[in-house]
């Protein structure tokens, strides 16, 4: 029985996200969820590099805003009938950039929502793995990744919105994204792709991939000896998270009607590695369930302590971290494990 009992709760899960779910919440509360269901698409990839593969990414922010900002150009010139996007006539801009030319196409914009960050990710993945860099300096490297991108981004007011953003996306592939229905459409894909991608994961982190990149984690330089190449195989458990990352972004689009810099830079790609630390990274579920509990604490506490809710949510934080090392996902594992040694 225990062999089913984890595909039975998958799919108990899964029915009640799609069925249950959309009929008890609100529109806006409907629009948060997906919102959260977003960054627990992030989370996966980060169980993989980091729970599984010891790479403290903490740059996700990056390829979120590739998968994002792909995304977003299709669908800002697709709302502009052949047009330009309304910020570029704001800023002066007389004809379409070369840059965005190819994202009218729908095909190649969601090619580049997935094909974009994963470039980038075994670009860095191969230039600083192959110089055996790691631990913190990886952690800080990511981090600096991130904090370019966005000044980037910021720095080209005519050609990605500057600090706004795309903003006041109205459709998604044809549906009127103010209207209730085609939200709830919006949410339920946002959860199909979920699935599906929680699905691949597990596939392979229960693979002799996923068992290579623990190994590796815990001694690399013993891999080496054995004839693996640790560079590659953590590349490509890194672009597998880069993968994820991307895709979450282009959903966010939709869902939330913005991409932003805000989204991306330095602080919400810590916000995406915290949630996974309070779930357990070493867990799917965890980091799932870690991704949506955090942004649902960060959600309700600025709500009713604007001026304060950082500060709770650092001591929520700080307190998983000191009496949960491993997460929430942890402790259940140690109730568990207590438990088979109370029946012995």
């Amino acid at each position: 029985m225990r062999r089913f009992g984890g595909p039975a709760l998958f799919v108990a899960a899964l029915l009640v996200m799609t069925l249950v779910v959309p009929n008890v919440l609100g529109p806006f509360r409907l629009q948060l969820l997906g919102k959260y269901l977003c960054f627990a698409i992030v989370a996966v990839g980060i169980a993989i590099a980091w729970g599984r593969g010891g790479m403290l990414t903490l740059g996700q922010g990056v390829f979120f805003g590739l998968g994002g900002y792909a995304m977003g150009m299709y669908l800002k010139l697709a709302d502009a009938g052949g047009g330009l996007p309304d910020f570029m006539v704001w800023s002066g801009v007389d004809s379409l950039p070369l840059v965005w030319k190819p994202f009218a196409n729908p095909v190649f914009a969601v090619a580049m929502v997935v094909l974009l960050p994963t470039a980038v990710a075994v670009l860095l993945g191969l230039l600083v793995f192959r110089q055996r860099v790691r631990g913190a300096y990886f952690a800080v490297l990511s981090q600096a990744l991130a904090a370019a991108f966005v000044i980037l981004l910021v720095g080209q007011q005519g050609l990605t919105g500057g600090t706004n953003g795309l903003t006041n996306i109205q459709y998604f592939f044809g549906l009127d994204l103010y209207e209730e229905s085609n939200q709830r459409l919006v949410y339920l894909v946002t959860v199909g792709v979920l699935a599906v991608v929680f699905v691949l994961a597990w596939q392979l982190k229960e693979s002799r991939f996923g068992k290579l990149l623990v190994a590796i984690r815990d001694g690399e330089d013993r891999v080496r000896y054995l004839g693996y190449d640790p560079a590659v195989v953590k590349t490509v458990a890194f672009a597998f998270s880069a993968a994820l990352a991307g895709l979450a972004g282009a959903l966010f689009v939709p869902v939330v009607g913005i991409m932003s810099p805000a989204e991306l830079g330095i602080v919400p790609s810590l916000a995406m590695l915290i949630g996974v630390a309070i779930g357990g990274r070493y867990s799917l579920v965890g980091a799932v369930v870690g991704a949506v509990l955090y942004n649902y604490a960060e959600t309700s506490l600025s709500e009713a302590w604007p001026s304060g809710w950082k500060y709770l949510v650092g001591a929520l934080f700080i307190a998983v971290m000191v009496w949960a090392p491993r997460g929430l996902a942890g402790l259940e594992l140690k109730k568990l494990d207590l438990r088979k040694v109370a029946r012995r």
